[in-house]
């Protein structure tokens, strides 16, 4: 039996809207999301788009589950509110009129909005009553028993080999969405202790193909000791893998020698990894591959206004008119690089975020905020 109650929604995000829908087509979690985002935009004031209120906490993270039936998709979306009663069933009736996903004719309907306010009363009501009943059939545990359980709390995770290479490895690697790359076994388990379990090490100088890998597919985070050797690591890593954000140890401290509180705080406040690779002079392998790709499609596409999509192999994978690349790119499965005859625009560059594309080229960039974890590429990067 559990002894804690389970709150799964944010401070100040009071319901959950609970849609249903249909697909008349096969398509995945991320066209549900376009879809949600792109046809409810510009529908009401700027004060209720969906993307400002997540900004402001006012809505939560939107959770999408898919299944397939025959050639159809169906699914369910949950979305925390923390708006008042007005304006959360606007929200509700605006996700209603979705007509399309990608290509695909849609349905979508409000199953319920929830009062999480009172699914907690109830929550709490039930975990007080079992709190009596643990109390009155409870007895003082001895000395020996204290000290067992004491013990026991005090056990971590046990280091791990990951991949062919056997790099020391926390047991959650495989399974996390993100990866933390520390310098060495050392560096593993002091994280291990903080209770970070999806942490990794070099095992040495040089990057190992286990590591790009992992980069290529999980939101990794470079954590190196402050000194000139973690410098070089990070130099190193920062040249032949696709990390997202950095994280340094202060000058002339290494990582195992930090306490946990450090830790923690430098982990929740990581650099991106554009702008260190600019301090540093640092370029990644694939940005200059992506780079030359770029120039020469812009040449092939001038005066076209065509888009090319690109995956991790830089292959072609779909083209169509730039007019239509914010409608149709949710559609386009394993997207890593877009190229194309038009502007870079501030949705755009939000989109491909959205979407987890890494490259943007076009013939001119219109953005004010570039949005961490995409490279915007402008032209005159590709000159010369």
């Amino acid at each position: 039996m559990s002894f804690f109650i389970t709150v799964s929604m944010s401070k100040g995000l009071k319901y959950l809207i609970k849609v249903e829908f249909r697909v008349k087509g096969t398509v995945d979690k991320n066209d549900v999301v376009g879809a949600i985002f792109g046809q409810t935009e510009g529908l009401f004031a700027p004060k209720l788009d969906l993307r400002e209120l997540q900004k402001t906490g006012r809505i939560g993270r939107i959770e999408v589950k898919v299944s397939k039936e025959d050639a159809e998709t169906v699914g369910s979306i949950v979305i925390p509110s923390g708006l008042n009663r007005a304006l959360t069933a606007i929200i509700a009736a605006s996700v209603e009129s979705i007509e399309k996903v990608g290509p695909y004719a849609a349905r979508f309907a409000l199953k319920e909005i929830e009062d999480t306010r009172e699914a907690k009363r109830l929550q709490i009501i039930e975990r007080a009553k079992e709190i009596m009943r643990q109390w009155t059939l409870s007895e003082t545990p001895g000395y020996e028993k204290l000290e067992s359980e004491v013990e026991k709390a005090a056990v971590y995770p046990s280091v791990t080999s990951y991949g062919p290479e056997k790099l020391s490895a926390g047991p959650d690697v495989a399974s996390s969405g993100s990866v933390v790359i520390v310098e060495g076994r050392a560096d593993v388990i002091k994280l291990l202790k903080c209770g970070i379990s999806n942490v990794i090490a070099l095992n040495g100088i040089s990057v190992p193909k286990t590591i790009v890998k992992l980069c290529d597919e999980k939101e990794a985070t470079a954590f190196v000791d402050g000194d000139r050797g973690g410098k070089f690591v990070l130099r190193e890593l920062l040249r032949e893998a696709d990390v997202r954000y950095v994280v340094k140890a202060p000058k002339n401290t290494e990582v195992e020698e930090l306490p946990p509180a450090t830790i923690k705080a430098l982990l929740e406040k990581p650099a991106p990894v554009d702008q260190v690779r600019r301090r540093l002079g640092v370029r990644f392998v694939r940005d200059e591959q992506v780079m030359r790709k770029c120039k020469e499609l812009l040449h092939e596409l001038e005066g076209t206004l065509e888009a090319r999509v690109l995956n991790k192999d830089l292959s072609t994978i779909a083209s169509y008119p730039v007019r239509e690349l914010a409608e149709r790119l949710p559609e386009t499965k394993g997207a890593y690089a877009v190229v194309f005859d038009g502007v870079v625009t501030q949705r755009l560059a939000t989109l491909a975020k959205d979407l987890g594309i890494r490259y943007l080229c076009g013939v001119r960039v219109q953005v004010a905020g570039k949005p961490s974890g995409v490279r915007i590429i402008e032209p005159k990067e590709l000159r010369g």
